[in-house]
């Protein structure tokens, strides 16, 4: 097995659990927060699938589908085009909100099979090739397509956790 094999899997298991948490759930449902300071299950959705559209098209020489598919302004928030939901605070946390689970799923579909085709095309000794030089040490493609992947895991695990709540009442 390669290493774009275990990616792969591991990729299509985040797609999975988003279905999984998404299908069946009223947009009021979706749009919960169970305070005022958490995070509802759309916004959880939207920004992994956001950092995994960006990090992703960044890392391969992609473009962002959130710009080039309109899905900026199929969701038509009122935050920066650009935006991915890193570091919102509770106001802007509020804005992300979707009238059905199909735009989130939809969203998430498109990117998945992005991030798909770049795997697939994947050679094992690309993932040494360095992204980022802004840290120390400078992040690898290897080190971004995991550190994306546990970063999707944690947020879809955390609508799980919601959707739980909201279904338990």
């Amino acid at each position: 097995m390669h290493a774009k094999d275990v990616l792969v899997d591991a990729y299509g298991r985040i797609q999975e659990e988003v279905h999984a948490v998404v299908e069946g759930l009223s947009a009021d449902e979706l749009n919960a927060r169970l305070d005022d300071e958490a995070n509802s299950i759309t916004w959880l959705v939207w920004h992994l699938t956001r950092v995994q559209d960006d990090h992703i098209a960044d890392a391969s020489g992609l473009k962002q589908l959130w710009l080039t598919q309109d899905w900026a302004d199929r969701f038509g928030l009122s935050l920066p085009r650009r935006d991915t939901g890193y570091g919102h605070t509770s106001s802007k946390v509020g804005k992300v909100r979707v009238d059905s689970g199909e735009l989130l799923l939809g969203y998430h579909d498109a990117v998945h099979e992005q991030t798909l085709g770049f795997l697939r095309d994947l050679d094992d000794d690309e993932l040494d090739r360095v992204v980022d030089e802004s840290w120390s040490p400078p992040v690898t493609l290897g080190v971004r397509l995991v550190s994306v992947l546990s970063d999707d895991l944690q947020h879809v695990g955390q609508a799980a956790f919601v959707r739980g709540i909201l279904r338990a009442r």
